[in-house]
């Protein structure tokens, strides 16, 4: 009797020793999708993060997750196409960057979605609270109204007698993001006392041509664009038309910076990326996109390239030199 008991005993405990690893569903091939309202080359440095940070936590493309990539190439009205097609294929998962991710969210409500610095989940209808997304959204939120308040701060302290900023915005009504910058940024250049000259850019090589001609001409002392992904995906050519032109520009995030660009602020984007993948992680292994909190960002960089300033000879004052976590000379 006694040895049926132990036998009993020693089952039960390998049965629930094999219950998790019978969850996680070892051998299946997992399919995440990633929806990206840009293009992949203006991308490429964000994913492999993601994926860098993905493989560290035992998930290898081709082994056990298959990502299908989805991107708008810039076009805005893609976005609920791509989102309805990775639906179709019943992805176990969605990953989207930004506002599209309410396009993800009208699409399913049943596949988890993570975000990744999207503004305001809570005001777009995405998550019930920061703590208690309750739905099928988590992720990572974005500062992005708010950070714009400070990059104006930053170029009036840094390009003397700062009187006009040409804003590069994408047309109204193409991002519900974008409308929730416009309005802080509005309010922060009124508070400056800066004339705020709005340009709509269109993404090709002539429509940013043209909105630094468009800038030229309206006189504006320096220039910012809208934290958003379509402008990242552009950083490169946006990067050159600011010399080109001679115009001192603050932007979003540092990879401007990396590509000749004169000064940023704003998240780590890329360490976003990378904290996406954690959320990843827990959903594939069984969490509830619901009981993961919302994480924003607390880290926050300055950064300066005194090569560009030198280009189009801007002395940068000490004091805002002071204030650069990095000052690339």
């Amino acid at each position: 009797m006694e040895k049926r008991v132990l036998g009993f005993a020693l089952s039960s405990i390998l049965v629930a020793l094999c219950a998790p690893a019978s969850a996680q569903q070892p051998g299946k091939i997992f399919r995440i999708g990633y929806l990206d309202p840009s293009t992949s080359s203006g991308s490429a440095v964000l994913l492999d993060a993601f994926r860098q940070e993905l493989s560290k936590l035992g998930w290898i493309e081709g082994k056990n997750i298959a990502i299908e990539y989805r991107f708008a190439e810039q076009k805005a009205e893609r976005v609920p196409e791509l989102a309805a097609d990775l639906v179709r294929l019943k992805v176990d998962l969605i990953v989207v960057p930004g506002a599209p991710a309410l396009a993800a969210k009208n699409a399913t409500t049943a596949i988890p979605i993570v975000m990744i610095n999207t503004p305001d989940p809570v005001g777009l209808g995405l998550v019930v609270s920061l703590a208690r997304p309750g739905g099928n959204v988590t992720g990572l939120a974005a500062l992005a109204p708010e950070l714009n308040t400070k990059r104006l701060e930053i170029l009036k302290d840094a390009v003397p007698k700062l009187a006009r900023v040409g804003l590069l915005r994408r047309p109204p009504g193409v991002n519900v993001g974008q409308d929730l910058q416009l309005k802080e940024i509005r309010l922060a250049a009124l508070a400056l006392k800066l004339k705020l000259e709005e340009i709509d850019t269109q993404l090709d090589a002539k429509g940013l041509e043209n909105a630094f001609q468009t800038a030229r001409q309206k006189q504006v002392n320096a220039t910012m664009t809208t934290a958003l992904r379509s402008f990242f995906a552009e950083r490169k050519r946006i990067v050159e038309l600011a010399g080109k032109y001679r115009l001192p520009a603050i932007y979003p995030q540092k990879e401007f910076v990396v590509e000749g660009g004169l000064m940023s602020y704003g998240e780590d984007v890329a360490d976003r990326y990378r904290r996406a993948a954690f959320y990843v992680d827990k959903i594939l292994k069984g969490a509830k996109p619901a009981d993961l909190p919302v994480q924003q960002a607390t880290k926050f960089e300055f950064v300066i390239n005194l090569k560009a300033a030198k280009q189009i000879g801007l002395p940068i004052p000490v004091r805002v030199l002071e204030r650069a976590n990095q000052v690339i000379r």
